[in-house]
Protein backbone atom coordinates (compact mmCIF):
# COMPACT_ATOMS: atom_id res chain seq x y z
CA UNK A 1 0.00 0.00 0.00
CA UNK A 2 1.33 3.53 -0.22
CA UNK A 3 0.52 6.80 1.77
CA UNK A 4 0.10 9.85 -0.43
CA UNK A 5 1.59 12.48 2.05
CA UNK A 6 0.35 15.69 0.04
CA UNK A 7 -1.20 16.70 -3.18
CA UNK A 8 0.61 19.08 -5.82
CA UNK A 9 3.13 20.83 -4.14
CA UNK A 10 5.90 22.73 -5.97
CA UNK A 11 8.75 20.36 -6.98
CA UNK A 12 12.03 22.20 -5.83
CA UNK A 13 15.16 20.44 -5.47
CA UNK A 14 16.56 20.84 -2.59
CA UNK A 15 13.17 19.84 -1.48
CA UNK A 16 13.13 16.60 -3.40
CA UNK A 17 16.99 15.93 -1.87
CA UNK A 18 15.13 16.23 1.37
CA UNK A 19 12.22 13.95 0.47
CA UNK A 20 14.70 11.00 -0.50
CA UNK A 21 16.37 11.52 2.71
CA UNK A 22 13.16 11.08 4.94
CA UNK A 23 11.95 7.98 2.42
CA UNK A 24 9.41 9.85 0.17
CA UNK A 25 9.48 10.24 -3.60
CA UNK A 26 7.26 12.14 -5.77
CA UNK A 27 5.15 10.94 -8.81
CA UNK A 28 2.01 11.99 -10.65
CA UNK A 29 -1.10 10.02 -11.44
CA UNK A 30 -0.42 11.03 -15.09
CA UNK A 31 2.25 12.33 -17.78
CA UNK A 32 -0.10 15.32 -18.50
CA UNK A 33 -1.02 15.99 -14.81
CA UNK A 34 -0.06 19.54 -13.79
CA UNK A 35 1.14 18.62 -10.31
CA UNK A 36 2.80 15.71 -7.89
CA UNK A 37 1.97 13.98 -4.97
CA UNK A 38 4.25 12.49 -2.40
CA UNK A 39 4.55 8.68 -2.25
CA UNK A 40 6.06 6.82 1.29
CA UNK A 41 5.65 3.02 0.43
CA UNK A 42 4.37 0.74 3.19
CA UNK A 43 6.59 -1.94 1.23
CA UNK A 44 10.22 -0.73 -0.36
CA UNK A 45 11.51 -2.80 -3.46
CA UNK A 46 15.20 -2.99 -2.77
CA UNK A 47 17.89 -4.95 -5.18
CA UNK A 48 20.76 -5.89 -3.07
CA UNK A 49 23.79 -4.86 -4.90
CA UNK A 50 25.49 -8.30 -3.69
CA UNK A 51 22.16 -10.65 -4.77
CA UNK A 52 22.12 -9.75 -8.56
CA UNK A 53 20.57 -12.39 -10.17
CA UNK A 54 22.19 -13.15 -13.93
CA UNK A 55 20.16 -15.32 -15.89
CA UNK A 56 22.26 -17.17 -19.02
CA UNK A 57 20.80 -15.31 -21.32
CA UNK A 58 21.23 -12.04 -19.92
CA UNK A 59 24.82 -13.39 -19.07
CA UNK A 60 25.23 -13.85 -22.91
CA UNK A 61 23.74 -10.69 -23.93
CA UNK A 62 26.32 -8.79 -22.09
CA UNK A 63 29.26 -10.85 -22.48
CA UNK A 64 28.53 -10.52 -26.47
CA UNK A 65 28.37 -6.43 -25.89
CA UNK A 66 24.94 -6.62 -27.74
CA UNK A 67 24.40 -3.14 -26.79
CA UNK A 68 26.64 -0.37 -26.16
CA UNK A 69 26.41 0.98 -22.72
CA UNK A 70 26.61 5.17 -21.17
CA UNK A 71 26.53 6.80 -18.32
CA UNK A 72 25.27 10.27 -18.35
CA UNK A 73 25.52 10.49 -22.07
CA UNK A 74 21.81 11.50 -22.84
CA UNK A 75 19.91 11.99 -19.46
CA UNK A 76 17.11 13.86 -20.96
CA UNK A 77 16.31 11.74 -23.56
CA UNK A 78 16.52 8.74 -21.19
CA UNK A 79 13.55 10.50 -19.65
CA UNK A 80 11.74 11.59 -22.53
CA UNK A 81 12.04 7.82 -23.21
CA UNK A 82 10.51 6.93 -19.66
CA UNK A 83 8.05 8.82 -20.29
CA UNK A 84 6.59 7.50 -23.33
CA UNK A 85 3.55 5.78 -23.44
CA UNK A 86 4.06 2.07 -24.89
CA UNK A 87 1.85 -0.88 -25.71
CA UNK A 88 2.85 -2.53 -22.71
CA UNK A 89 2.95 0.69 -20.55
CA UNK A 90 -0.03 3.50 -22.14
CA UNK A 91 0.41 5.58 -18.95
CA UNK A 92 3.35 6.68 -17.40
CA UNK A 93 3.63 9.19 -13.66
CA UNK A 94 6.79 11.09 -15.46
CA UNK A 95 5.02 14.91 -15.83
CA UNK A 96 6.68 17.64 -16.71
CA UNK A 97 7.35 18.82 -13.37
CA UNK A 98 9.24 15.90 -12.29
CA UNK A 99 11.39 15.60 -15.65
CA UNK A 100 12.26 19.52 -14.80
CA UNK A 101 13.25 18.77 -11.46
CA UNK A 102 15.11 15.70 -12.11
CA UNK A 103 17.40 17.48 -15.21
CA UNK A 104 17.71 20.40 -12.36
CA UNK A 105 19.14 17.39 -10.04
CA UNK A 106 21.62 15.98 -13.20
CA UNK A 107 22.93 19.23 -13.59
CA UNK A 108 23.92 19.77 -9.88
CA UNK A 109 25.68 16.10 -9.95
CA UNK A 110 22.56 14.28 -7.89
CA UNK A 111 20.89 12.76 -10.85
CA UNK A 112 22.33 10.30 -13.57
CA UNK A 113 21.31 7.81 -16.67
CA UNK A 114 22.36 4.58 -17.84
CA UNK A 115 21.87 4.77 -21.59
CA UNK A 116 21.72 1.07 -24.48
CA UNK A 117 22.37 1.52 -27.58
CA UNK A 118 22.06 0.18 -30.85
CA UNK A 119 23.86 1.55 -33.37
CA UNK A 120 22.84 4.98 -32.63
CA UNK A 121 20.08 4.50 -31.94
CA UNK A 122 18.75 5.00 -27.94
CA UNK A 123 17.37 1.62 -27.17
CA UNK A 124 16.48 1.79 -23.63
CA UNK A 125 18.06 2.62 -19.89
CA UNK A 126 17.30 3.91 -16.65
CA UNK A 127 17.70 6.79 -14.68
CA UNK A 128 17.68 7.93 -10.74
CA UNK A 129 18.93 9.90 -8.06
CA UNK A 130 22.48 9.46 -6.03
CA UNK A 131 22.76 10.79 -2.41
CA UNK A 132 24.98 9.56 -0.05
CA UNK A 133 25.85 6.02 -0.89
CA UNK A 134 22.29 5.40 -1.62
CA UNK A 135 21.38 5.37 -5.29
CA UNK A 136 17.46 5.83 -6.01
CA UNK A 137 15.89 3.92 -8.82
CA UNK A 138 13.35 6.15 -10.65
CA UNK A 139 11.91 4.28 -14.31
CA UNK A 140 14.02 2.07 -16.39
CA UNK A 141 12.70 1.47 -20.18
CA UNK A 142 13.69 -0.96 -23.09
CA UNK A 143 12.70 -0.56 -27.03
CA UNK A 144 14.70 -3.53 -27.65
CA UNK A 145 15.03 -6.92 -25.80
CA UNK A 146 16.52 -7.08 -22.45
CA UNK A 147 17.61 -3.09 -22.94
CA UNK A 148 16.72 -2.58 -19.81
CA UNK A 149 17.77 -5.66 -17.67
CA UNK A 150 21.50 -4.48 -19.40
CA UNK A 151 21.36 -1.10 -18.47
CA UNK A 152 20.09 -2.42 -14.00
CA UNK A 153 24.03 -4.97 -14.56
CA UNK A 154 25.74 -2.22 -15.31
CA UNK A 155 24.04 0.21 -13.06
CA UNK A 156 24.66 -2.36 -10.23
CA UNK A 157 28.45 -3.18 -10.99
CA UNK A 158 28.73 0.87 -11.47
CA UNK A 159 27.34 1.07 -7.85
CA UNK A 160 29.19 -1.48 -6.21
CA UNK A 161 32.52 -0.36 -7.79
CA UNK A 162 31.88 3.60 -6.40
CA UNK A 163 30.75 2.23 -2.86
CA UNK A 164 27.34 2.06 -2.74
CA UNK A 165 25.68 0.63 -0.59
CA UNK A 166 21.75 1.05 -1.29
CA UNK A 167 19.75 0.18 -4.43
CA UNK A 168 16.15 1.60 -3.87
CA UNK A 169 13.60 0.40 -6.66
CA UNK A 170 10.54 2.12 -5.03
CA UNK A 171 8.23 -0.78 -5.46
CA UNK A 172 8.88 -4.58 -6.72
CA UNK A 173 7.41 -6.03 -9.85
CA UNK A 174 7.96 -9.35 -11.87
CA UNK A 175 10.04 -7.67 -13.76
CA UNK A 176 12.70 -6.70 -10.81
CA UNK A 177 12.35 -9.82 -9.12
CA UNK A 178 13.54 -12.03 -11.25
CA UNK A 179 16.69 -10.17 -11.39
CA UNK A 180 17.09 -10.27 -7.31
CA UNK A 181 14.91 -7.39 -6.04
CA UNK A 182 13.19 -8.45 -2.92
CA UNK A 183 10.46 -6.33 -0.97
CA UNK A 184 10.87 -5.66 2.75
CA UNK A 185 8.95 -3.39 5.18
CA UNK A 186 9.28 0.26 5.63
CA UNK A 187 11.43 0.15 8.84
CA UNK A 188 13.79 -1.88 7.22
CA UNK A 189 13.99 0.19 4.91
CA UNK A 190 14.85 3.22 6.68
CA UNK A 191 17.74 1.30 8.43
CA UNK A 192 19.51 0.75 5.25
CA UNK A 193 18.43 4.19 4.05
CA UNK A 194 19.81 6.13 7.35
CA UNK A 195 22.97 4.08 7.11
CA UNK A 196 23.27 4.31 3.41
CA UNK A 197 22.92 8.49 3.84
CA UNK A 198 25.09 8.51 7.00
CA UNK A 199 26.85 12.56 7.16
CA UNK A 200 24.54 13.33 3.82
CA UNK A 201 21.64 14.16 6.28
CA UNK A 202 23.28 16.45 8.53
CA UNK A 203 25.01 17.89 5.28
CA UNK A 204 21.77 18.59 3.95
CA UNK A 205 20.16 20.10 6.75
CA UNK A 206 22.70 22.79 6.83
CA UNK A 207 22.76 23.19 3.13
CA UNK A 208 25.74 21.58 2.52
CA UNK A 209 25.56 17.76 0.52
CA UNK A 210 27.80 15.33 1.43
CA UNK A 211 27.98 12.73 -1.43
CA UNK A 212 30.06 9.39 -0.66
CA UNK A 213 29.35 7.04 -3.13
CA UNK A 214 31.09 7.51 -6.27
CA UNK A 215 28.79 7.22 -9.32
CA UNK A 216 31.55 7.42 -12.12
CA UNK A 217 34.56 5.70 -10.15
CA UNK A 218 33.97 2.95 -13.22
CA UNK A 219 34.92 5.53 -15.63
CA UNK A 220 37.70 6.62 -13.88
CA UNK A 221 39.31 3.08 -13.65
CA UNK A 222 38.68 2.99 -17.80
CA UNK A 223 40.71 6.02 -18.03
CA UNK A 224 43.77 5.22 -15.98
CA UNK A 225 43.34 1.72 -18.13
CA UNK A 226 42.50 -0.20 -14.82
CA UNK A 227 40.03 -3.20 -15.09
CA UNK A 228 36.89 -2.55 -13.21
CA UNK A 229 37.68 -6.16 -11.34
CA UNK A 230 40.72 -4.32 -9.95
CA UNK A 231 38.28 -2.60 -7.65
CA UNK A 232 37.19 -5.77 -5.96
CA UNK A 233 39.88 -8.22 -6.88
CA UNK A 234 43.50 -5.92 -5.97
CA UNK A 235 44.78 -6.50 -9.25
CA UNK A 236 45.41 -4.84 -12.24
CA UNK A 237 44.26 -5.07 -15.88
CA UNK A 238 44.61 -2.46 -19.04
CA UNK A 239 41.51 -1.88 -21.13
CA UNK A 240 38.09 -0.37 -21.81
CA UNK A 241 35.32 -1.11 -19.70
CA UNK A 242 33.21 -4.09 -21.20
CA UNK A 243 30.51 -6.70 -21.10
CA UNK A 244 32.99 -9.17 -19.64
CA UNK A 245 34.17 -6.90 -17.07
CA UNK A 246 30.48 -5.90 -15.96
CA UNK A 247 29.77 -9.99 -15.71
CA UNK A 248 33.20 -10.61 -13.91
CA UNK A 249 31.98 -7.96 -11.70
CA UNK A 250 28.51 -9.56 -10.95
CA UNK A 251 29.83 -12.93 -10.84
CA UNK A 252 30.87 -11.68 -6.85
CA UNK A 253 27.44 -11.62 -6.45
CA UNK A 254 25.12 -14.70 -5.94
Amino acid sequence: MTRRLSLYQELDPDLVLRAYAMGVFPMADHRDAPGVYWVEPKLRGVLPLDGFHLSRSLRKTILGDRYRVTADRAFDAIVALCAQSATDRPETWINPPIAHVFAQLHERGFAHSIECWDGDRLVGGLYGLALGRAFFGESMVSRATDASKVALAWLTARLRVGGFTLLDCQFQTDHLRTMGAVEIRRDAYMALLNASLGETSAGLASGSPVVTGVFGALDRLREVGVAPSAALDKSTVSGPVSGRDIVQLLGHTS
